[in-house]
């Protein structure tokens, strides 16, 4: 090895004799100019500039993932999601009207790791909707704690009882 060392020796003392600091530093900052000039022009791949999902929003969650009963919000749903009858994830469709009183649930959004208090309102005054029924059950209490319970028809204090759907509106962060 003691051959290796001598030739980095003399190949360092003949760079040295036939350079400077200042011509190295000279095509240091020529080759810098050059690359800032030609980095801009190279594709790029601006994937990971999207933002992430919250799942808040749901305009930015697939129609099919939204009127599924495996997504998040829907956790504690008992009925026909509105967002699949006329309606939205938060308001009834025409010719129904919100029942003044609801079941809340807390219900864990996998996209940002938090819980949120999401009020489950039945749409009533028409027939059911039949379409995207879930019987979701996360954290449901017993029947005798009735405002807790996810089986009673919500629709009993409205002028028309008659059940069509339920929309599950986003109320807030749960506090632990």
């Amino acid at each position: 090895m003691h051959w290796l060392d001598n030739l980095g020796e003399r190949v360092s003392r003949r760079l040295a004799h036939r350079s400077s600091r200042r011509g190295f530093l000279n095509g240091l900052g020529k080759v810098m100019v050059a690359s800032a000039a030609i980095l801009p022009v190279l594709p790029v791949a601006r994937a990971g500039n999207t933002p992430k999902l919250t799942g808040l929003d749901p305009n930015e969650i697939p129609e099919e993932e939204f009127n599924s009963c495996d997504y998040w919000r829907h956790c504690a749903v008992d009925g026909f999601l509105c967002s699949c009858c006329g309606g939205t994830a938060s308001s009834c469709p025409p010719g129904t009207t919100a029942s003044p009183i609801s079941w809340v649930g807390t219900c864990h959004n996998p996209y940002d790791g938090k819980d949120y208090l999401i009020s489950y309102n039945d749409c009533c005054g028409k027939t059911a909707c039949n379409r995207c029924g879930c019987n979701t059950q996360t954290r449901e209490r017993p029947g005798y704690e009735f405002f807790l319970h996810n089986d009673v028809n919500w629709c009993m204090a409205n002028d028309n009882s008659t059940f069509h759907c339920t929309t599950s509106v986003l109320v807030g962060l749960a506090k632990n």
